[in-house]
């Protein structure tokens, strides 16, 4: 069994969620969190699950969670990839400087 801590660190890249987040953007996330419409999150797409992404939530669909990008331009999301598994919810964004994220 390998154990993990709750909170972990992951930095954005690429602007698919703009202009919430930003390429750089240096966020805490809580691994295992309740996770509701509307939140931002870390997950993997079942169809590509060496890609790791960060996505706001729109729906729960075929035992996953349908996931879309802020940023309309932008649709390397579900709409591309189907559903995914969420790994944990963002809490806040502590670089450049602490944000938190509702």
């Amino acid at each position: 069994m390998r154990w993990q801590l709750p909170l972990f660190a992951v930095l954005v890249s690429g602007p698919s969620m703009a202009p919430v987040l930003r390429h750089g953007d240096a966020l805490i996330v809580r691994r295992g969190a309740t996770v509701r419409t509307g939140d931002i999150v870390v997950a993997r797409f079942r169809s590509r699950p060496g890609l790791l992404v960060v996505k706001r939530v729109v729906r729960e669909q075929d035992g996953g969670w349908w996931l879309e990008g802020d940023n309309t331009f932008v649709q390397d999301d579900s709409r591309s990839y189907g559903v995914a598994d969420v790994i944990g919810r963002v809490l806040f964004r502590y670089y450049p400087g602490p944000w938190r994220l509702s």
